[in-house]
């Protein structure tokens, strides 16, 4: 993942842009039926390196991981993974979080925006009071590393609440834009509906993940 090496010569690792925003990159996306056996096991080593080290300092470096690597990197290895699988929702943990790091402030405007209506997935995602821009990295931090010291499945479940109440809000800034800008609204809709499909996918790993079957 440090780049490919030409004549011993180090090709510079630039990492791919990514627009959070919207969470267009990765939020319910089609995945290929295909994928590779490096992604498997690569996500299962991570995972149960994580998982069985009590070094708190490992699960610093794990939950940083794509910000040391670049996001693209984390693409390359998980991204292709249909949603429902080890390596998927690793992959839609760690988008999700460098999402929310991106642009925490308008993540923190939709998530403000749903939490009040849902109200379940919002405790569940267990974001701080007022859920500003510090609460959202705080929390995205948090989930993540609750994947490698803490259940697993939880922090699906609780990304997955994120995504419901961001979706929410989502769909409420929609509304109020229809009138004056029909093209942002319709994009954050079909966000929404993305966002939905994603919360379902992390739900259905966690609930796979419980009876020992995510792979």
């Amino acid at each position: 993942m440090d780049g490919e090496y030409t004549n011993k010569s180090p090709r510079p690792h630039k990492p791919k842009q990514f627009a959070p925003v919207d969470f267009e990159v990765f939020a319910g996306g089609v995945d290929p039926s295909r994928v590779s056996e490096a992604a498997h096991m690569s996500a299962h080593a991570l995972v149960h390196h994580g998982r069985g080290s009590d070094d708190p300092e490992i699960t610093r470096r794990l939950v940083e991981l794509a910000d040391q690597q670049g996001l693209e990197a984390i693409a390359e290895m998980w991204a292709e993974s249909p949603a429902r699988s080890l390596p998927g929702a690793l992959w839609r943990l760690y988008a999700l979080r460098a999402a929310t790091q991106r642009d925490p402030d308008r993540i923190a405007a939709y998530f403000a925006s749903g939490k009040e209506v849902a109200q379940v997935s919002k405790v569940v995602a267990g974001v701080a009071e007022p859920p500003g821009a510090s609460e959202m990295t705080d929390m995205a931090d948090t989930i993540l590393s609750g994947a490698f010291e803490g259940d697993f499945d939880v922090a699906l479940e609780r990304f997955a609440a994120f995504c419901r109440v961001v979706a929410l809000g989502q769909t409420n800034h929609a509304e109020a834009a229809e009138a004056g800008n029909g093209a942002h609204a319709s994009r954050l809709t079909k966000n929404s509906h993305q966002l939905i499909k994603t919360a379902e996918d992390l739900e259905h790993a966690a609930a796979s993940w419980r009876r020992g079957e995510l792979d």
